[in-house]
């Protein structure tokens, strides 16, 4: 991570221009001919330059801000993240600033260069999937980032989470040593979910079973939407012994159909959820599904930025990327 942000002057010399036309490109563009406006608009693209919205006097001091990019705050996976990663940040004299952006990375991109113009000492972002646009961007800035709920190799700077492929693999194994081998899916349409279907997916494969089927609801994925996406597959595929969801809330809506059809959970069918939300073990059966701390990992994320802001800005952490983990727990669906 550059130790130094891309400045005003440095767009000037990439636009070859003076730092008053780029100042006045970027703050009175009306003002500025069309082509001069573009070369200004182009080095700025180059350059990753994020324009300052503190004042000049303030730009050197600590904002004392953390921002936290999610996907959506309806789920309680994310909001005990949320919960986590303030507890961590408020005791060290932060505050966390939140952004929803939904599972669009052109939504990221967008709020990503907003967060930044603001100067926040650190971002946490969820999972590694982004624009170019946006990794590019927060390379070239230095503000210290940590991608969550997710592994990768290579991350923009930190890497906070688990492996939504092994997920998919635990689960596809437990399900095979439970003896089922027409398999469903049931999945919502964001990038994680698709992680762990096709480590699903491919753990299946390997041990000559089957996915017969699959269907694709939009995310996060509500009750409603799983009872209807069990109708449309049970009805389709009557033979079908088992469903992978994507989330608790859709194996939820899955088991309502089920017994709606008479049908015996787990004898009849059995079906595994994710997340191990606060009604799982007290659905009938209990839902069996997979525990991931989503409070630790908010706070180990904090604790990371803290950490290399402690140290300067240009230390990092002994491990750039730490594995949570994650637990399946077996109950009566399964």
């Amino acid at each position: 991570m550059p130790a130094n942000p891309v400045t005003l002057i440095d767009v000037a010399k990439a636009a070859g221009v003076s730092p008053i036309t780029v100042s006045r490109a970027l703050n009175e563009p009306h003002l500025v001919k069309p082509a001069t406006l573009a070369k200004v608009q182009e080095a700025v693209k180059l350059t990753g330059y994020v324009k300052n919205m503190l004042a000049g006097g303030l730009a050197s001091s600590r904002s004392k801000l953390v921002a936290l990019v999610l996907p959506t705050i309806s789920t309680q996976t994310f909001a005990d993240l949320v919960q986590g990663a303030t507890d961590r940040l408020t005791a060290a004299g932060y505050q966390l600033l939140l952004g929803i952006v939904g599972y669009e990375t052109w939504r990221e991109e967008i709020l990503v260069e907003t967060i930044l113009s603001r100067r926040p000492d650190g971002i946490i972002l969820t999972g590694s999937l982004h624009t170019d646009s946006t990794r590019q961007r927060l390379l070239q800035i230095g503000t210290p980032v940590v991608e969550a709920w997710d592994l990768t190799p290579h991350p923009i700077d930190m890497a906070i989470g688990f492996s939504h492929e092994e997920v998919g693999h635990m689960c596809a194994q437990h399900l095979l040593k439970q003896g089922y081998r027409r398999f469903a899916i049931l999945t919502a349409n964001d990038p994680r979910a698709g992680q762990r279907t096709q480590g699903f997916q491919v753990a299946i494969a390997k041990h000559g079973a089957s996915v017969i089927a699959s269907h694709v609801v939009q995310a996060p994925g509500a009750l409603p939407q799983g009872r209807l996406g069990a109708i449309k597959l049970l009805d389709e595929h009557p033979e079908l012994d088992a469903i992978f969801c994507s989330s608790d809330t859709l194996a939820h809506g899955v088991l309502i159909e089920a017994q709606s059809r008479g049908l015996r959970v787990p004898q009849d069918l059995a079906i595994m959820g994710f997340g191990d939300l606060n009604f799982s073990e007290y659905t009938n059966p209990p839902l069996s599904t997979v525990k991931v701390d989503g409070a630790k990992i908010g706070a180990l994320s904090a604790q990371a930025l803290l950490d290399r802001l402690v140290g300067g800005g240009d230390s990092a952490p002994a491990e750039r990327v730490v594995n949570t983990g994650f637990e399946l727990i077996q109950r009566g669906s399964t």
